[in-house]
């Protein structure tokens, strides 16, 4: 049976209101510290040629969502360190890396440099792509960037003017499900910690680094890509592969989906 918040002396999240005692979602485990999943990818391993879009997918099954690139213009959107840019770059892509972070963006340079691939790197905001001509990219990648904007709208509006039409922004972010729970080593299971319409972003610090959560909700997501004239062609909650765990994996994924992964295309010009 839960015990309530009181019994353990733990606080709970302000945003969580008066739930009572706390919900048996998910149970606990032993397994070691890991980073927080919403920190994905910092802190994860360079050096694969598959763009994994979350912790501990399928990434060959994922990768139909990608398709060919070489030789196409890919715009790694939030590059991070550059996992997802040096696999790409690795597959032909010619491939243009957008980080907002001046950390992450050294990073990714260097891990570029290492890897011997070819990648035109930008220090910039997410939402100013001005340096990139209208209509000149054919697929836009934003792997869990844009959990760190609150505005989606504004990044929305940017790709839909550099991408080629019909051609596609695949994203994917930390499922809104994850967001709401949290796990207590005295306890049982993990618990509810706010509720799924609470808008203050989560903090998080990870392998030296640190940034910000914005949750997202999928209706939201579905609404401002239809609203800045993108068609959702895939909207997929992937279940984590079984047995697989790596830095990133939390427990939370015996329950709910870890990742939310969205393909929309370009409509008009």
């Amino acid at each position: 049976m839960a015990t309530s918040a009181s019994a353990t002396g733990r606080p709970r999240h302000p945003s969580a209101g008066n739930l009572g005692a706390r919900p048996a979602l998910v149970r606990d485990d032993s397994s070691p510290h890991r980073l927080p999943a919403a920190s994905f990818p910092h802190g994860a391993e360079n050096g694969r040629d598959r763009v994994r879009l979350g912790p501990d997918l399928d990434d060959d099954a994922l990768d139909r969502l990608i398709g060919p690139v070489d030789g196409k213009r890919v715009l790694d959107l939030g590059c991070g360190a550059g996992a997802a840019t040096i696999a790409l770059a690795r597959r032909g892509a010619r491939v243009t890396a957008v980080e907002a972070s001046t950390t992450r963006l050294a990073q990714a340079r260097a891990a570029a440099e290492v890897a011997e691939v070819r990648v035109e790197f930008h220090h910039s905001d997410l939402a100013d792509l001005a340096f990139v001509r209208a209509d000149t990219v054919d697929l836009v990648l934003a792997v869990y960037s844009l959990a760190g904007v609150q505005d989606l709208s504004r990044v929305f509006r940017q790709v839909h003017r550099v991408l080629t039409p019909g051609s596609p922004l695949l994203l994917s972010l930390p499922h809104p499900f994850t967001t709401m729970l949290d796990d207590d080593a005295d306890q049982p299971s993990p618990y509810l910690t706010r509720t799924a319409w609470s808008a203050s972003p989560l903090a998080w610090r990870a392998a030296g680094d640190e940034g910000v959560t914005h949750v997202h909700q999928i209706g939201d997501v579905f609404t401002t890509l239809t609203r800045s004239n993108f068609a959702v062609d895939a909207l997929l909650e992937p279940e984590p592969v079984d047995g697989v765990s790596g830095i990133h994996t939390s427990t939370l994924v015996e329950w709910v989906p870890p990742t939310l992964v969205v393909r929309a295309r370009k409509l008009g010009i």
